[in-house]
Parts: C-alpha cells; sequence; structure tokens
C-alpha cells in the first residue's frame, strides 16, 4: 500500500533547514550562500530569515455537515474549488473577521493539492486545509507569491513517492526564504507577471490544440463506429435519435443481447490492513492506460476481500469502463493475472450474449459520440452527480456491423488513433517542457540567481 506521508518537522525537510556551515560571507562577486540546500547563492544583498517572520499564516475553519446550508450567505472555499471542483457549499455562519478571505488574498492550499493562489472573487469562508497569509510590511504580496511556488516545488521534491498527505504549519513557518528589498522584490514580481502571462498563453494555446485534436479523434470514431469505411454504402435511418443513419446491411442492438454487466454491489472501504504488497489485484479505473490496464500500477487486496465477490474476477479481453467520478474510461483486460478483482467504480463488460463482437470494436464504440449522446440523454434532467447505470446501461442500444466488418473498423481506428495520439503526446511533452520552464524561471528570478534585465 502507499504509505500517506506526513512532513511534521524541520528535521524532516533537510533541503528547507538552515546549514550553518554552509553560510557564507559575500565573494568578490557579490554572492553568499543562502545556508539553504534548496536556495542555494543569493545576491550579497539580500537577506534570509524563517518565513513566519515575514508570513503568518491562519488556519481556515473545519465544518460539521450540520453547518451547510443549501443556499448560506457565504460560500465555503474549499481546495478543490482552488482548482477544478465546480461544487459549492455555502453557510451563514458569522465568524471572526479571520476566517473569512477577500478578493486578492494570498492564499495556501497544504492538503493533498499544495500551492499558493491568490483569490479572485466575492467575501467567502475558507476551509480549514487552506491557509490565509497576513505579510510583514518587509514583504510584497506577488514576491511572497512567486516564492511559494517555487517552495512549494522543493516540498514536492521531497514527497514525490507519495500520493497522499499535507504539510504541516510548523514545516512552513521554519523553512526559510531570501529576500531583496521592497523595489527589486517588486521589479522581480512585475517581471515574472509578464513572463509567466507569456508562457500560460503558449500553454492555453497548446491546450486548445490538444482539445482540437481530441474532438477530432472522437469524430474520426463515431463515423467510423457509425457508418462504416465505405463512402458509397447505401444508408439507412436507423431510427435512433444518438445513431442516425447506418449502413443498409447493420443491424441495431441493446447491449444486453450482447454483454454480460457486472459492477461490484454493497461496496464498503477498504482498511488498510487490507491492502496488501502482493496477492490479489484491484482494478480502480486509475490504473487505466492507453486502453489497457497497467498491472504495475494497480494495488494488491487481502484473500479475503478478493474472495468476497469471486463473480466480478476479471479474465482476459474482459473490457472495462469506469461508471462514477470520470465516467467513460476504458481498457481492455490484457495479459490478465489469475486473481484479479475490481472496485465499485467500475463495470465489467463481457461478451457472452446472443451477438458476438470484436472486444476493441466495442472499446472504440463505448468512446464514440453515439454512447456520449446515449448518455446525455438517459441523464437529461438529473440535478445530481450523473453515474453510468447499470440497468440503462444494459438497454443502451448501438449500431451494430456483421463481425469481420467490425475487425476491419476496429483495425482501422488503431492505426488511425495512434497516430493522432502520437501528435497530441508531443503537445503534452510540450506542455510539460513548458510548465519545468516557468518553475525554473521562477526559481531562478525569485531566489537572485538572475537578475531582471533593465
Amino acid at each position: 500500500m502507499r504509505k500517506m506521508k506526513r512532513l511534521q518537522d524541520e528535521s524532516r525537510s533537510g533541503m528547507l533547514a538552515y546549514r550553518y556551515d554552509r553560510a557564507e560571507a559575500p565573494d568578490a562577486k557579490g554572492v553568499k550562500d543562502s545556508g539553504i540546500e534548496w536556495i542555494g547563492q543569493i545576491p550579497s544583498d539580500w537577506k534570509c530569515c524563517k518565513q513566519k517572520y515575514l508570513i503568518t499564516l491562519l488556519n481556515g475553519r473545519a465544518y460539521k455537515d450540520s453547518e451547510f446550508e443549501e443556499d448560506g450567505k457565504y460560500k465555503i472555499l474549499r481546495v478543490g474549488n482552488l482548482f477544478t471542483n465546480p461544487v459549492w457549499y455555502s453557510s451563514s455562519l458569522e465568524l471572526e473577521p479571520n476566517k473569512y478571505c477577500q478578493d486578492g488574498d494570498l492564499l495556501y492550499s497544504w492538503s493533498m493539492s499544495y500551492a499558493p493562489v491568490i483569490w479572485h472573487g466575492e467575501k467567502v469562508i475558507y476551509h480549514y486545509h487552506i491557509w490565509k497569509t497576513v505579510l510583514s510590511e518587509k514583504i510584497g504580496k506577488m514576491f511572497a507569491y512567486y516564492y511559494l511556488i517555487s517552495l512549494t516545488n522543493a516540498l514536492q521534491a521531497e514527497i514525490h513517492e507519495t500520493t497522499m498527505g499535507f504539510i504541516t504549519m510548523g514545516v512552513m513557518n521554519n523553512a526559510y526564504i531570501a529576500f531583496p528589498p521592497l523595489a527589486e522584490q517588486q521589479k522581480i514580481a512585475d517581471f515574472l507577471d509578464a513572463k509567466c502571462a507569456d508562457i500560460d498563453q503558449i500553454r492555453a494555446d497548446i491546450e486548445k490544440q490538444i482539445e482540437i485534436l481530441t474532438d477530432y479523434k472522437k469524430s474520426v470514431i463515431t463515423e467510423a463506429v457509425t457508418k462504416g469505411l465505405d463512402p458509397k454504402v447505401k444508408m439507412k435511418d436507423s431510427g435512433i435519435k444518438w445513431i442516425g443513419k447506418i449502413p443498409e446491411h447493420w443491424g441495431v442492438i441493446r447491449l444486453k443481447n450482447a454483454s454480460w454487466l457486472k459492477g461490484r454491489i454493497g461496496w464498503q472501504g477498504l482498511r488498510a490492513e487490507e491492502f496488501t504488497d502482493e496477492g490479489p489485484f484491484l482494478i480502480t479505473g486509475t490504473d487505466f492506460k492507453n486502453g489497457y490496464v497497467d498491472w504495475n500500477t494497480c494495488v494488491h487486496i487481502s484473500e479475503q476481500r478478493f474472495n468476497q465477490d469471486l463473480a466480478i474476477q476479471i479474465k482476459e479481453n474482459d473490457l472495462l469502463i469506469t461508471k462514477d467520478g470520470t465516467i467513460g474510461k476504458l481498457a481492455i483486460a490484457k495479459n490478465c493475472p489469475e486473481k484479479v478483482s475490481l472496485n465499485s467504480g467500475v463495470f465489467i463488460i463481457r461478451n457472452t450474449g446472443k451477438y458476438k463482437y470484436d472486444d476493441k470494436f466495442m472499446y472504440y464504440l463505448l468512446q464514440s459520440r453515439e454512447f456520449t449522446l446515449w448518455f446525455d440523454l438517459s441523464n437529461a434532467g438529473n440535478s445530481t452527480i450523473c453515474h453510468l447505470n447499470q440497468e440503462k446501461f444494459y438497454n443502451f442500444k448501438f449500431a451494430y456491423p456483421p463481425l469481420p466488418e467490425q475487425k476491419k473498423i476496429a483495425d482501422y481506428l488503431d492505426e488511425k488513433c495512434s497516430e493522432i495520439d502520437a501528435t497530441i503526446a508531443d503537445k503534452q511533452r510540450q506542455l510539460e517542457t513548458l510548465d519545468e520552464y516557468k518553475k525554473s524561471l521562477i526559481f531562478e528570478y525569485v531566489t537572485g540567481k538572475k537578475e531582471v534585465p533593465t
């Protein structure tokens, strides 16, 4: 089991601790060793001290379920809301002033996702897993923001081997910060604002290109699995809203006529002792990679837990689809170990019905707009979080070509999609390069390695 690591004190954060034996007087070049491993050399006129003397961290508030309201006076800012989660809670509690944050406040997320954030929005209550900063008059807000980005990168370098965890206030307070006079802080912040804006714009352009390529891939898949590969074939109306016209010799069937569909029912969360270093594999959906299960990233569970539901043991060539959270992630079980189970967020789709299909054809079909449109229509009017419902899914109707034609379509899509995927992967590498460049740029200027051009 992946361990949860808690950074508790300065002694467990070696890169952040002050090294008295390394701190040096300025040399002839006007630089000196800061004595801090991750900061390194700094200009001779810069100062260095513990962060707590410049940045005060204020804890947010933890909440009971009874304190949440559907339409409270104040939104409750949680870590997820700082990043990608659009779901907000609210409350009408009237709290002490330091439990609210306002537009322009510098915040820090310290649990699960580590990052400084400038809050842009209305007055909100901030959650316990977020710190609000109060800055000394000796440090500017945007310089502090960029410094905290570099500090976060240094912290993540220490905890890279874990997937969960949090940073304590003690570690943050006792981390060291190097800083120049306020006027120079402002110059550095202004320079980084401009450079980072340029990088972010390039990043947004590449992300848009990836979005276009991903949409193009879905169009290619949809065209092939609903219209076939022969542009001259005679077409007919399928009579199904989400399918449209199909080749005249194709049929339309329900999933239940071709597949056995199974998910885990009544799953109770695993206790720590039920995870093992070896033993039966557990598929969660996070282990799907390029259309297959990556067995190297699967967790292992106890024999007792595995034997609780033998009906959902995974077999070779089973098609798997996530049904909760990120719905519709797909993988085929290839080179399947002897004992494999799955958690409650995944369905098995096994071809044991009257109609046979090519596994790869079904894999592509469930990536098409044919499936997406059906899912959207079947969940229309549902204001709650959507799930892939087993009964509804069993009645999913799809275009069904003859088996040899399915194989040709799957082979065609293998080749075509691999080309698109290669282009997307190249774009993603560009994003990674940009991210590393941005990190390096911020570090070099916020620690004085480079001077802002005059």
